[in-house]
């Protein structure tokens, strides 16, 4: 079962994952895709690593997502965290390579026979950046995110900690 966890900044999905994950019956890995380009990441990085238990697996891949998830044991819960890193370390490939790479990674992830879940940032709601590259970046991960809902079993909005289910377009009936 694949579940996309979404959200803005802070706003407790990687958390929500965390907690999700202890409650399984399966060790779980966790794939992370940030890296500590200056102090204040590399606290926010502990900070994360520290609320998650020690002996849970970590694979740290900031580029190859989908290399990343198909060496991750078949028999584990995994935490991806998160997309919109992952798009960021992504921005300077093509588009059309990047979401490629996105949907093959839903494909692969909502094929697991155990719970996956997946952790990515809202960015769309707020005003259209004043800049080409970070417009670049919100229609990348809004792409990415699109993609990655199609697949997903389960997709929930996270807001103050709290969780919003997000229906499918084709259960929408106006």
């Amino acid at each position: 079962m694949l579940v996309l966890l979404s959200g803005g900044a802070r706003s407790g999905k990687s958390s929500i994952a965390v907690k999700a994950a202890a409650k399984r019956r399966t060790p779980v890995t966790v794939i992370v895709t940030a890296t500590a380009g200056d102090a204040e990441m590399a606290q926010r990085i502990a900070r994360h690593k520290s609320e998650r238990p020690r002996h849970w697996s970590l694979i740290e891949e900031p580029v190859d997502l989908l290399k990343a998830a198909a060496s991750a044991a078949p028999d584990h819960t995994i935490i991806v965290d998160c997309l919109a890193l992952w798009a960021s370390n992504r921005l300077t490939d093509e588009p059309e390579q990047v979401l490629d790479e996105a949907l093959r990674l839903a494909d692969l992830l909502a094929a697991r026979r155990e719970r996956v879940y997946v952790v990515s940032n809202e960015v769309g709601s707020g005003i259209v950046p004043a800049d080409e590259m970070t417009r670049r970046f919100r229609d990348l991960l809004g792409s990415i995110n699109q993609r990655m809902a199609e697949r997903a079993d389960a997709a929930y909005l996270c807001v103050a900690g709290r969780l919003l289910t997000l229906e499918r377009s084709a259960d929408f009936d106006v």
